[in-house]
């Protein structure tokens, strides 16, 4: 890596070939069937499924979407879990020339009603459980939405699961109209022939990823079959050979709702013909019962994951050496949490960056973690370019080392927002995507992340960034997880105020937290109240929920010393 006229400035090495790349997402499953076809695709809770069954269910799934009516240019809604399903219809929509717009099976029926109408969602997947039907329902009565395609849990399990499940969890399951709306996925694959071909742009739109909504109403980031494709073929690039073609097993328990795992664990897993075990939702002795069952070898997570593994006396009595890949990306990785994943497991954990609009991956250390850099969100992925800006004057490109806003150009940028052109614009300086993350990059090019420009707290002027004082907590032996967010402060404006969890059998109080801080931050850094919680609100993928933590604060009225 150099540096560019004595900014920070830093590009990735290319791997392009020059002549324009027409692969479309449904390519790279074709590819992978020729490749790969008898190989096994999906383990689910112990039933599987080899490539070229899985490319039968794509091309027969879009063809009863193609007898709906489905095409390029509509948008179909995905609320689903991960399970068979799930892969099945990325695909599948993809193939007809559709747009996949995700939607979390967690959301209320208020939150899927803003989506639908946004993004002018015509048809949607769901699930036959009442918990993922009944909001997808009350959302389709309020919007008119044409077609809700229901499928039964049920039939993708193991045998003998199936059968209790049909037994003993009749309650869980939804009560289904008959009427025109609803189409269930027997009567959708009914018949069963090949899709009519369709030709599709490589800048089609391929996903509407909504996202988070942490900083505002959710936004549909264009994701086209170019950005995609780009983003998992730099990932391998950047794995430099870790990765064998044909014999990794993913471990993914992220839900592919999340930009994150849709890349780095069932996009990932596709193009290098890897089995997918696939957990429907996260629970730790579910998950390392899986691992004791199949042996994944790659698993992308979030810290709180690695976190909870890490920290459970069960862990110990599971074999994890089976390990050979393990990828931190979705929120920072604190060194603490990945010393102790590392020392348990013996596998090194590689920390990466990136963003929803981004695809999403902009960086990651080295996935052999030979040249890991601690604190460090890695190197650009190939053909990525990262710049570092002055914030208040974004024109400005900030000499090595200094901090600044963390710009972005490459292949894998979003073509923008869906329907908000001046949101677009925003986002975009001089043809590069400002990220809204502080950060500076070192002089051999790994990206170092500070904080997020708007969890940036202010104290008497000066700047305060969260994850400063979280990595400090987490040097704490008790503290098992660590928030800090910007409270209102009568005479600073805002003053930090900490949310801990403690790990198991561990004890402390929050005057002793302070008094261990103290030493480690600034006066100006130090928080003005250390609140301990049996848990910390999380996010559907895991991650430290932030925005819930300062709704609460809000609600409370927060304005006082204590509060």
């Amino acid at each position: 890596m150099e540096d560019v006229k004595g900014t920070a400035t830093v590009e990735a090495p290319s791997v392009s070939s020059g002549v324009v790349d027409r692969t479309t997402m449904p390519d790279l499953l074709d590819r992978t069937l020729a490749r790969f076809g008898e190989n096994r695709a999906i383990d689910f809770l112990g039933r599987a499924w080899t490539y070229r069954q899985v490319g039968a269910l794509v091309d027969q799934v879009a063809a009863g979407l193609q007898r709906l009516g489905t095409g390029p240019g509509d948008r179909i809604g995905l609320c689903l879990p991960n399970t068979p399903y799930s892969v099945v219809f990325f695909f599948a929509v993809l193939k007809t020339g559709a747009t996949v717009v995700n939607f979390n099976p967690l959301y209320t029926a208020r939150e899927i009603e803003a989506q639908i109408r946004d993004s002018g969602t015509t048809a949607m997947v769901v699930m036959d459980l009442e918990r993922i039907y009944r909001p997808v329902a009350e959302a389709a009565d309020a919007t008119g939405l044409a077609h809700i395609i229901v499928c039964p849990m049920a039939d993708v399990l193991p045998t003998a699961k199936s059968i209790l499940f049909r037994l003993f969890k009749s309650g869980e399951r939804a009560r289904i109209p008959a009427d025109t709306r609803h189409v269930t996925y027997a009567d959708l694959t009914r018949e069963a022939h090949t899709p009519d071909p369709v030709t599709i742009a490589p800048d089609a739109l391929a996903v509407l990823q909504y996202t988070g909504g942490t900083t505002g109403t959710p936004k549909g980031a264009m994701l086209t079959h170019a950005n995609l494709v780009a983003n998992v073929r730099q990932v391998v690039a950047h794995g430099e050979c870790a990765f064998r073609d044909g014999e990794e097993r993913v471990l993914c328990v992220l839900p592919f709702f999340h930009i994150f795992a849709l890349t780095v664990a069932l996009n990932l897993g596709v193009v290098i013909g890897a089995e997918l075990v696939l957990l429907p939702q996260f629970k730790l002795t579910e998950l390392l019962k899986t691992i004791g069952r199949r042996r994944p070898t790659l698993l992308p997570a979030v810290p709180t994951l690695y976190g909870a593994i890490a920290g459970a006396e069960e862990t110990r009595r599971i074999d994890l050496s089976c390990l050979r890949i393990c990828i931190s990306g979705g929120a920072p990785l604190p060194a603490e949490i990945r010393t102790r994943f590392e020392d348990m497991t013996g596998c090194r954990l590689a920390e990466g960056y990136g963003l929803t609009e981004a695809s999403p991956v902009v960086s990651c250390n080295p996935v052999d973690a030979r040249a890991n850099r601690d604190g460090s969100a890695g190197l650009p992925l190939p053909d990525t370019l990262i710049e570092i800006r002055d914030p208040d004057a974004p024109e400005r490109l900030m000499p090595p080392g200094e901090r600044g806003e963390v710009c972005i150009r490459g292949p894998q940028v979003m073509a923008g927002y869906w329907n908000r052109p001046q949101e677009s614009d925003a986002v975009m300086i001089d043809g590069a995507l400002r990220t809204g993350d502080i950060g500076y990059l070192d002089a051999d090019g790994y990206l170092f992340l500070v904080d997020r420009i708007k969890d940036l707290i202010i104290c008497s002027g000066y700047n305060v960034y969260p994850r400063m004082i979280e990595e400090a907590l987490y040097e704490h032996e008790a503290v098992c997880e660590a928030v800090v967010i910007g409270v209102p402060d009568p005479y600073r404006g805002e003053s930090p105020k900490a949310f801990v969890t403690l790990r198991e059998g561990a004890a402390t109080t929050a005057d002793d937290l302070m008094a261990f801080l103290s030493p480690r931050l600034s006066k100006i850094e130090m928080p003005r109240s250390i609140e301990i919680r049996d848990s910390l609100p999380k996010t559907m993928v895991g991650k430290l929920s932030k925005k819930a933590l300062v709704e609460e604060e809000r609600a409370h009225g927060a304005s006082a010393p204590g509060a």
